[in-house]
C-alpha cells in the first residue's frame, strides 16, 4: 500500500494531468472560435460563383405577384385573366437580373413556365432569349401532373448545353417537387446535377 508521500505524489500527478487537459480543451475551443463561421454573404458569393462556373441550375420562383393561384376561368393566352406581377414585382425581377450581371453570369439559358407572371419575370431578368416550357407550368391546380412535368424538367436539365447554367423560372410547387425546398417569391434555389440526382447547393434570397 503506498505511503503518504506516494499518495500525495500520485494526487499531484493526477491533478496536474487534469489541469493540463482542461487547459488544452480551453485552448482548442479558443482556436476554433477564432475562425469566423461563413456568413450569408460568403454563402451567396459561393452560389453565384457556382452559377458562373456553368453546369448548375437556378430555379427561380416568379417575382412578387399579389394573391394566390389564379382567378376562376383564367386562360394562358390572356394575361388579363391571370394573377400577374405588381409594379413592385417587376422591379423585383429587374433587380434579380441585375444581380446575375453584377456577378458576371452570362453563360445561361433561360426557360419559363407559360404563366404570364413567370414569362414576365424571365423577360425582365434580361439575361437572354426566354424559352416557354410547359414542364415548368404551375402545379397548383393539378398535382396529378407533378410526376410527368418533373420528369420533363429533369430531361431538360440533362440536355443542357455544356458549360452553361440553366435559369428556370417557375412556381413554388414545381420548385418544391424538384428540390424539396419551399421558396419565397423571387428566391433562387441553386441545384447541381449529379447524374440522375439534383443536389441542392443552396438558396439565394
Amino acid at each position: 500500500m503506498p505511503g503518504p508521500f506516494m499518495r500525495r505524489s500520485m494526487r499531484h500527478r493526477a491533478s496536474g494531468t487534469s489541469g493540463s487537459t482542461a487547459f488544452g480543451g480551453i485552448l482548442l475551443l479558443a482556436l476554433l472560435f477564432s475562425f469566423p463561421a461563413p456568413g450569408p454573404a460568403d454563402t451567396e458569393t459561393a452560389l453565384w460563383a457556382a452559377l458562373k462556373s456553368g453546369g448548375h441550375v437556378a430555379l427561380i420562383r416568379h417575382a412578387l405577384a399579389p394573391g394566390t393561384g389564379d382567378p376562376p376561368g383564367f386562360r394562358l393566352d390572356d394575361c388579363s385573366t391571370q394573377r400577374n406581377l405588381s409594379e413592385a414585382g417587376r422591379e423585383h425581377a429587374r433587380s434579380i437580373g441585375a444581380r446575375f450581371r453584377e456577378h458576371g453570369i452570362g453563360n445561361v439559358v433561360v426557360y419559363s413556365s407559360q404563366w404570364c407572371r413567370c414569362l414576365e419575370t424571365a423577360r425582365l431578368l434580361d439575361l437572354g432569349k426566354v424559352h416557354p416550357f410547359p414542364g415548368l407550368n404551375s402545379l397548383f391546380r393539378d398535382g396529378s401532373r407533378e410526376a410527368a412535368q418533373t420528369a420533363d424538367v429533369r430531361a431538360l436539365i440533362r440536355k443542357r448545353p455544356k458549360g452553361t447554367s440553366l435559369v428556370l423560372v417557375t412556381h413554388r410547387f414545381n420548385i418544391t417537387a424538384l428540390s424539396g425546398e419551399i421558396p419565397q417569391s423571387g428566391e433562387i434555389v441553386v441545384l447541381r446535377p449529379d447524374g440522375e440526382n439534383l443536389t441542392v447547393v443552396g438558396r439565394i434570397r
